[in-house]
């Protein structure tokens, strides 16, 4: 019992340490890409968006493996060329979208709340890789689902996380929330699942300023085509129980 507790303690105190590594790390790796972001700041869509995940899939493949978090991608054949998709992530970690969305093959926004758009320089590059919302207003919630509609009408793909925030259950998913299957269903757009592993093992959601190195995994899904008789809560109820069900037999 004491060596358990002694283990956990030294393992506090090196996932604290490293944490402090991954942010000297990533403030010193943004800084070398800030110029080219900043260039395409003033491209128009959907250009600016396409070059800017093409780069930050380069930035992170650089600093997510000298944290020690390499990330392994499966199911890219399931991503047809000419197509786009909504993309439904499940989310357990604050990893999960610098992951995610340099993980989704071609261009791509991310649903994102608008708090984190307020951090000097950082901001500016979340805003280009997101649609931001403030869900504490109705009108923000209803002004994001437009925003969305016109990034799937440019040929992005639209990346969401139905559980809305992160889940900090002991369950493989938290509930989904209507929004990506009301688009779903509003531009006929398939579905492609993607499930991420590891990513509570790196950075719990219970757990502030702590990060471990460990390897990352996402799998992509095969899509799921709208047809006509789905109901938002049908196909809810098909994901959730098609991303749960993959998720335990392959943890």
């Amino acid at each position: 019992q004491n060596k358990l507790k002694a283990m956990n303690f030294i393992k506090n105190i090196f996932a604290r340490i490293w944490a402090v590594w991954a942010i000297i790390l990533f403030v010193v790796t943004m800084l070398l890409f800030i110029i080219p972001f900043t260039i395409f700041y003033y491209l128009p869509e959907p250009r600016r968006t396409r070059f800017f995940i093409a780069w930050a899939r380069v930035w992170m493949g650089i600093f997510l493996p000298l944290i020690g978090c390499p990330v392994y991608i499966r199911g890219k054949e399931n991503f047809a060329d000419g197509e786009n998709y909504i993309v439904l992530c499940n989310h357990n970690s604050l990893i999960d979208v610098p992951v995610s969305s340099p993980g989704i093959p071609g261009g791509n926004k991310t649903i994102a709340k608008i708090e984190m758009a307020k951090i000097p320089v950082f901001g500016m590059l979340y805003r280009m890789g997101s649609v931001l919302v403030d869900r504490k207003s109705e009108s923000s919630r209803r002004e994001s689902f437009s925003r969305m509609k016109e990034v799937l009408d440019m040929g992005l793909h639209m990346c969401i996380y139905p559980e809305g925030t992160r889940n900090k259950t002991d369950q493989p998913l938290k509930s989904f929330h209507d929004g990506a299957f009301r688009l779903a269903i509003a531009t006929k757009k398939p579905i492609i699942p993607a499930v991420l592993f590891n990513s509570k093992k790196v950075m719990p959601a219970n757990k502030p300023f702590y990060l471990l190195p460990h390897p990352l995994q996402m799998h992509f899904l095969p899509p799921v085509y709208i047809k006509e008789q789905d109901t938002v809560e049908s196909l809810k109820q098909n994901l959730f129980d098609l991303m749960g069900n993959y998720y335990l037999s392959h943890q």
